[in-house]
């Protein structure tokens, strides 16, 4: 790329803004030029703006400390400065679904870690690895919001990320029902020990909105792209609970599933090992070289060893065995904040831009 995109962040002093932050420092194709925030943090500069509140492992980086933040409700004024955005506001779902098209209708592609668009029809939900082709559904998404290239396109939730890509891979054989618990790392909430002391030491068995997500949201990535709407797919049942367990980052997953076809262990994994999409074949610069791993100790995954595999943007599988009331069980754990958020939604970004449909204004 000659001259690299203008990128702005809404919401660019939270957590998963930061992530966007550290992510893209240095991305061969992607620059940060603008940053924006609430109303309280506009007029600062990035680095006041945050304050102490910076949650990455490595330093803030030095091109953003001097920005000024913009007010994310100017946005014409902030959609001016860039080519895209990627959104991680913190506000209501109406808010946001209202924000992001009002940024769409600026001729500005909205690429959102928020789930307010997840399930409005014409928005495309993607892991790219999985459903890429269901970036088809923007030009029907450009004809109702009258842009030529604005849109919205949004990643799913970071709890799905470390079993629905086994789901994908296996997909021939026909899983038919998934019975899943997530164990879920505290930066899903937004939050580190330092703010989140009662987590210490603790499990809470509920997180709020998210066993809905969990359930529901692989059978959209899952689904098919038919006369400009995605058809649902009917098959795996999935039931999740999911529990918020005293880990900083890496989201685990223990899960049982029976199939149509009842395969042997030998090829599920074979699968795993060899499922790749769009992000490899095009050698986007966020792609994992292998998407999911699979490890043959009893012990892995475990969330020191294994999350940041690929950089976060792998997902590891291990313990699969046949079970006494299922076909098999496994156990999945993948990078909630990387490949789980704002990872997850650079390589969106990264697709839309080799697909042609995000382009400097």
């Amino acid at each position: 790329m000659e001259k690299k995109l203008r990128v702005g962040i809404l919401g660019a002093t939270g957590m998963v803004g930061q992530r966007f932050i550290s992510l893209l420092e240095n991305h061969p194709w992607f620059e940060v030029v603008t940053v924006a925030a609430s109303p309280r943090s506009a007029g600062k500069t990035y680095e006041e703006a945050v304050g102490g509140r910076w949650k990455m492992d490595t330093p803030m980086p030095e091109g953003v400390k001097k920005l000024i933040v913009k007010n994310v409700n100017e946005v014409e004024e902030v959609a001016s400065t860039v080519d895209f955005v990627f959104s991680a506001v913190d506000m209501t779902k109406d808010e946001i679904k209202a924000i992001e098209e009002a940024y769409a209708k600026t001729e500005t592609p909205v690429v959102s870690n928020n789930s307010a668009h997840r399930w409005t029809k014409d928005v495309p939900m993607v892991v790219p690895e999985i459903n890429a082709a269901h970036f088809d559904l923007i030009k029907t998404q450009k004809e109702r919001l009258g842009t030529t290239r604005g849109f919205i396109a949004v990643k799913p939730n970071c709890s799905i990320q470390s079993y629905t890509p086994a789901l994908a891979a296996w997909k021939e054989f026909g899983p038919k029902e998934v019975v899943v618990t997530t164990y879920q790392a505290i930066s899903g909430a937004g939050k580190t020990f330092k703010d989140w002391p009662e987590m210490i030491e603790n499990i809470i068995p509920y997180i709020g909105g998210e066993e809905e997500k969990s359930e529901k949201e692989p059978l959209r990535v899952l689904g098919t792209l038919e006369n400009g709407e995605i058809k649902l797919a009917e098959e795996p049942k999935i039931t999740c609970q999911c529990l918020r367990v005293p880990v900083l980052n890496g989201h685990t997953a223990a899960v049982f599933i029976n199939f149509e076809k009842k395969p042997t262990k030998e090829q599920l994994i074979e699968k795993l090992e060899s499922f790749k999409g769009f992000p490899q074949e095009a050698e986007l610069p966020s792609a994992p070289k292998q998407f999911i791993q699979y490890l043959s100790e009893d012990d892995r995954p475990q969330v020191k060893a294994d999350v940041n595999y690929e950089n976060g943007m792998g997902v590891s599988i291990g313990r699969l065995r046949e079970d006494s009331m299922y076909d098999y069980k496994f156990i999945g754990l993948s990078h909630n904040t990387v490949r789980g958020a704002a990872g997850g939604a650079v390589l969106c970004a990264e697709a839309l831009t080799a697909k042609g449909y995000i382009q400097a204004k």
